[in-house]
């Protein structure tokens, strides 16, 4: 058996049964007490289970996690938010380009710093508050597309949105995640959201995720982009130094605001 597989159902064995401990896992999966406890610190340093004395508990995220509103993420870890999205203005393409505003709240951060004194690129979004924020904003063009309003994220989701998104090419996509690990890549609690958000990545010359450390290792439900699929990871400077070079491994550009 492969160590991510082990990790996995370690994983599994955490919420089905509220903790686990060194010794029963051991004996379960064949292997040394040694490597038990060297699987529990990587869990517990993505942030998927809290090590203990003894074995592990397993934290309030992944796809076991209920996915929360936009309005209730506005408050969480804003300095982090902020500080990624003055990074992220860095990415921006030239006046005459065009990108992609996926909706979130850090995402959201970005709009709220796209200066007003010039013209900007053309901006693409599914999120009601971003295409609300830009509207009033005489030197951007903003595109907002069409489909079912998801009331919890406030983002236009569905197949509308994805075909029409099919129909484009952009210069960079800036996009959220409410997961982020080595194995599952970004991923999503809702398979509509995680749709419009494939797309997104597809059709962009270059992708930009903009996640804070709090999401690393949580694995939500839907995969909408590998870690190949992203050229550049702006996070905080929760990420360990472990996991950065994981994702550098992987090709993607790591950016600590």
């Amino acid at each position: 058996m492969y160590a991510a597989e082990r990790q996995r159902m370690i994983v599994a064995l955490a919420h089905e049964h509220d903790r686990v401990s060194v010794a029963e896992l051991a004996d379960r999966f064949g292997v040394t007490t040694e490597t038990i406890r060297r699987d529990l610190e990587l869990l517990d340093e993505r942030g998927i289970l809290q090590r203990i004395h003894g074995g592990a508990l397993p934290r309030a995220t992944g796809i076991f996690a209920p996915e929360l509103g936009l309005v209730e993420r506005e408050g969480h870890n804003i300095p982090q938010k902020t500080a990624i999205a003055r990074r992220a203005l860095e990415y921006l393409p030239a006046a005459n380009g065009s990108m992609i505003l996926d909706a979130g709240t850090t995402t959201g951060q970005l709009a709220a710093l796209l200066s007003d004194n010039g013209p900007l690129p053309t901006v693409i979004t599914n999120s009601v508050a971003i295409a609300a924020l830009l509207s009033g904003r005489d030197a951007a063009a903003v595109l907002m597309l069409g489909g079912r309003v998801r009331g919890l994220t406030q983002s236009v989701v569905g197949a509308r949105a994805a075909e029409a998104l099919s129909r484009m090419r952009v210069d960079v996509a800036f996009v959220g995640a409410n997961g982020m690990s080595t194995q599952h890549g970004f991923s999503t609690p809702d398979l509509d959201e995680a749709s419009v958000k494939q797309a997104m990545v597809s059709i962009a010359r270059r992708v930009v995720a903009l996640v804070d450390s709090s999401k690393i290792g949580t694995e939500s439900l839907h995969c909408f982009a590998k870690l190949s699929d992203v050229d550049v990871l702006i996070t905080d400077d929760g990420i360990t130094d472990r996991v950065r070079a994981e994702f550098i491994e992987q090709g993607v550009e790591v950016v600590v605001a």
